[in-house]
């Protein structure tokens, strides 16, 4: 009866009563014997009333009863949904950083839920392109692309005014320094100069972040797709649910402990305690994907405690398999490595160390 009432009260929302209920596949019980089960159920802490003559609806205690009963026999995802993740295999995988960022986005709109993904790092990676915007008479912000399709930013200083004309002089000759092509020919001595310090401090902090990897990337969106939900329509509310979101160090525990379990997880309320006090408001459900027989990284979706997990452990499966092929066809075809974090020593392959070795020509601006 209990996840009866659960599966009923997850597809309405609405506090469930005897009758309600017994016109929902309890037919065979009499609307006195329901109603004597639900005191017994309360005794437990598995159902609550909101209002003395109302219905009841579950507790999060019920909802983890129900989420453990179902979560060994999910059915397949849906045809609307297998056509809405198949749109991720039409996009080109070689631009993995941004595949990725895809996908969490396409998760996130399937779902209505905000999404969260961890990815281990690939390897061969460089700078494609780089953007420049004064911030002001100090600062400078530094736009990395690479080649794989991850976004880098980086405030750096500068010690004069610069104007957005010469950041655009600047910047065209950094992008010159990088694609191979003629560098302008009007930049000024002091603009020359500075181009260089900028293209240096640039190159050394990227080449460092490159190299030193001891923590899994993550990728996060779908926030406002909370905002559809009254649990959350509380600005406290939501910013709690979302205290997990902000601490990317308890985000990657959670989602490594997926990982190590090797199988789809879920947390609800109190579950969370451990990686984020203030979170116990909300559930997450979490799933590895591989890349070959790899568990690569996992993904997780965030949402209040009453999300139809059914649906979602069905989605999440989906999901799995969809990018665990897209990566690794991608790898396969394009005959890329990757790397987990590690505390070592920092990682520099034989094509990366050429160009730390030729740094006068490649690297960086030496003056003479």
């Amino acid at each position: 009866m209990l996840l009866g009432l659960v599966e009923l009260y997850l597809e309405t929302g609405k506090p469930i009563g005897s009758n309600t209920l017994k016109e929902h596949g309890f037919d065979h019980l009499s609307s006195a014997t329901i109603r004597n089960y639900f005191v017994e159920l309360e005794k437990q802490s598995f159902l609550r009333q909101p209002h003395s003559s109302g219905g009841r609806v579950p507790t999060n205690e019920a909802f983890r009863i129900y989420a453990e009963e179902i979560i060994d026999a999910v059915a397949p995802a849906t045809p609307e949904i297998e056509e809405k993740l198949h749109t991720l295999e039409g996009i080109s995988p070689r631009h993995l950083f941004r595949y990725l960022q895809t996908a969490a986005e396409t998760l996130s709109a399937t779902t209505g839920y905000a999404t969260f993904l961890t990815s281990l790092r690939f390897d061969h990676d460089f700078i494609l392109d780089i953007k420049l915007l004064v911030i002001d008479h100090e600062r400078l912000l530094s736009v990395i692309v690479t080649d794989f399709g991850q976004i880098l930013t980086e405030v750096l200083p500068i010690k004069q005014k610069l104007s957005s004309f010469s950041c655009k002089r600047i910047e065209a000759h950094l992008q010159s320094r990088i694609k191979g092509g003629e560098s302008p020919e009007n930049l000024t001595e002091e603009e020359e100069l500075l181009a260089k310090a900028i293209y240096n401090e640039i190159m050394v902090r990227y080449i460092v972040r490159y190299s030193n990897f001891s923590d899994e990337d993550v990728f996060r969106t779908g926030f406002s797709q909370l905002l559809a939900y009254p649990e959350f329509s509380d600005p406290l509310a939501l910013t709690t649910g979302l205290s997990l979101f902000e601490n990317t160090s308890h985000m990657r525990l959670l989602l490594n402990d997926c990982v190590r379990d090797g199988k789809l997880r879920f947390w609800i309320g109190k579950d969370l305690a451990p990686y984020a006090s203030a979170a116990q408001g909300c559930s997450v459900i979490a799933i590895p994907y591989h890349i070959g027989q790899l568990k690569a990284g996992a993904v997780g979706i965030l949402g209040p405690c009453r999300m139809p997990y059914r649906k979602l452990f069905a989605i999440l499966h989906a999901f799995s398999e969809c990018i665990s092929k897209s990566l690794t066809k991608s790898l396969i075809k394009f005959k890329l490595s990757f790397r987990q974090p590690r505390t070592s020593s920092p990682y520099l392959a034989s094509e990366e160390r050429a160009i730390v070795d030729k740094t006068a020509q490649k690297l960086l601006e030496i003056k003479d």
